[in-house]
């Protein structure tokens, strides 16, 4: 079997050990701390794993180093990388060595556009997860690229938590007591403006737009944040404890909406002239007007799916799904 690294040991990439075990040999797992390397047997790295649940470090366990986990790697492995870091020119230097790469991680994708081309570029690095989760959006992307099709729209609700903000919206609730209800339910970062500030979603719009072949830079993305600019420097609680003021914005622009028959939206829209994000009144009557809930939906717009879009509708967000598209990565990648 082939061998398989994990960089990123939280709840996703311990979800990718406990799924990937039947395909691949496991090679080490890393976390900032350091890593294990194997072979272990799958019983011991399901206690590694069960370790890590219970809040120890890698470096910490018995079989533990401390250090460069990608000394550790054995030439030609697959590496998972399921962490929140900006870290393309080690994952450039990796590819560059003869590794695979198969990434949950968005902000690679979303650095300097030659990093992305040298990551992507040979496709030796599939991004499946960083999208939809385990929904197939970057493969579906693909298909029509690669069939040539012509995508002349992509919109989407890329993000389960402004998802249910807004339904909770649509059914009345004030937009304070949506968000607290929201962080309370831990779908919100501990400061909600990470969410709020719609740049998680404007990051997979723009892996959408590369995947494409737009030679897009984040900065370049119109992002409307679900918060005035001067909301911005306050601390959290600071922010938490005002926005009663908001409520009144948000309730009168759900109500304009409703009058056209539309109803809000948080979308990402990709079109060869550009990408933006940001609240939306829709159709009703529209695949993102029939959203609910924290669920996700693309549609895309081509020439072959001119008068009724290609759409892709499910679950955002969570630990299984996400190992999944992993997985999924990992085993075309073999």
């Amino acid at each position: 079997m082939h061998n398989l690294a994990i960089y990123g040991f939280g709840g996703v990439g311990r979800a990718v050990l406990a799924q990937a075990l039947p395909h691949f040999t496991l090679a080490l797992v890393a976390d900032r701390s350091g890593y294990v390397v194997g072979p272990l047997s799958n019983e011991r790295w399901l206690a590694v794993a069960a370790a890590k649940a219970q809040g120890a470090t890698l470096a910490s366990l018995p079989e533990g180093t401390s250090g460069d986990w990608r000394a550790a790697l054995p030439a030609g492995c697959l590496v998972a990388d399921t962490t929140a870091e900006a870290n393309a020119a080690q994952l450039v230097e990796l590819v560059a060595s003869g590794q695979r790469l198969a990434l949950a991680n968005k902000k690679p994708l979303c650095e300097d556009l030659n990093l992305f081309q040298a990551l992507v570029g040979k496709r030796r690095t599939r991004y499946e997860a960083t999208v939809g989760a385990g929904l197939p959006i970057v493969v579906t992307t693909n298909l029509l690229r690669d069939t040539g099709d012509q995508v002349q729209r992509i919109e989407g609700c890329l993000s389960g938590t402004l998802g249910f903000l807004l339904s909770s919206i649509e059914q009345g609730q004030p937009y304070s007591a949506a968000v607290r209800e929201a962080k309370a339910l831990g779908w919100t970062e501990p400061d909600p403006r990470d969410d709020l500030g719609g740049v998680d979603v404007a990051r997979k719009a723009l892996i959408l737009g590369r995947t494409l072949g737009y030679q897009w830079n984040l900065s370049e993305i119109a992002i409307e944040p679900l918060y005035p600019a001067e909301f911005a420097g306050l601390s959290i609680a600071e922010f938490m404890a005002q926005l009663e003021q908001l409520d009144a914005g948000y309730a009168q622009r759900q109500a304009d909406a409703v009058a056209q028959g539309q109803t809000l939206r948080y979308v990402a829209s990709i079109t060869p002239a550009g990408a933006r994000v940001g609240l939306q009144a829709v159709a009703n009557t529209s695949p993102l007007g029939s959203l609910k809930g924290p669920d996700n939906m693309v549609a895309w717009t081509t020439k072959r799916y001119q008068e009724r879009p290609l759409v892709v509708r499910g679950p955002g967000a969570g630990v299984e799904v996400t190992a999944s598209a992993v997985l999924f990565d990992l085993l075309a990648l073999r």
